[in-house]
């Protein structure tokens, strides 16, 4: 069984690291401690120009929950646009009701908006009131795949859920297990739910190189303490999860 290793980069140097190590598509998003957000144009545009394989950028406006107003609809299709323009493969995109269930009508835009690229459907698929449900719904609506780490923090805590998602899937909808895959478990994961795609940040903490620093600023009340430190993927990481999977 062919195994797809998606890695998230945040960084146009983490998506050229991800290349390097063997992934065999890159997640693009802006926005690290939010979860992830929309890269910018120049991110997209940079990546396209060093990075030969798929990537695939996230479609979301913002951090906090995945119930959006009209103008951040409106947002994410011509965020759409501007990906397509910026020769991306695909998208990743998500979007909720106040009930907590796929928003049909607002995700069938997207996907319409996206087409021809391929399209995933993000964790918030993990806030969905029905998994049953909601992955009916996603295979309805023609998406590719869906990112889930079974409704758990991580996946290794999702396996349950993971493996019944994939055998309702049948085929249909691609299951992409992501959260704390790691080296040491992603084959565990793997051959415990029968997921033909995994979804990892290999990232390491990198230093600032800057000589002067001034730990007594920061730039966001959820930064503090990290100023000075940011999130990199590892092509060592990514090259030891692709040998684990390949094994």
């Amino acid at each position: 069984m062919n195994v797809t290793l998606e890695i998230c980069s945040y960084t146009v140097d983490s998506a050229i690291n991800a290349q390097r190590g063997g992934a065999d598509r890159i997640e693009l998003c802006g926005g690290r401690l939010e979860g992830g957000t929309t890269p910018s144009v120049g991110m997209m545009k940079l990546v396209r120009k060093y990075v030969d394989i798929d990537v695939y950028p996230i479609i979301r406006p913002r951090g906090g929950d995945f119930f959006f107003t009209d103008l951040e609809f409106e947002e994410m299709l011509e965020d759409i646009k501007i990906a397509k323009e910026s020769g991306m493969n695909g998208v990743v995109i998500g979007a909720l009701t106040a009930d907590a269930e796929i928003d049909v009508e607002r995700c069938k835009a997207l996907v319409d908006e996206a087409k021809p690229l391929g399209v995933t459907f993000h964790r918030a698929f993990d806030m969905a009131r029905d998994t049953e449900k909601a992955l009916e719904d996603l295979i309805t609506l023609g998406v590719d795949r869906v990112l889930t780490s079974g409704q758990m923090m991580t996946a290794p805590e999702g396996v349950k859920v993971l493996k019944d998602l994939v055998k309702q899937a049948d085929g249909r909808i691609e299951i992409m297990a992501g959260s704390g895959v790691l080296p040491n478990n992603v084959k565990e994961i793997i051959e415990n739910t029968g997921v033909t795609a995994v979804h990892s940040s290999a990232s390491k903490l990198v230093d600032s190189q800057m000589t002067f620093k001034n730990n007594g600023v920061a730039m966001s009340k959820e930064s503090t303490g990290s100023e000075y430190l940011r999130a990199v993927t590892c092509d060592k990481t990514v090259q030891s999860l692709k040998q684990e999977i390949n094994k």
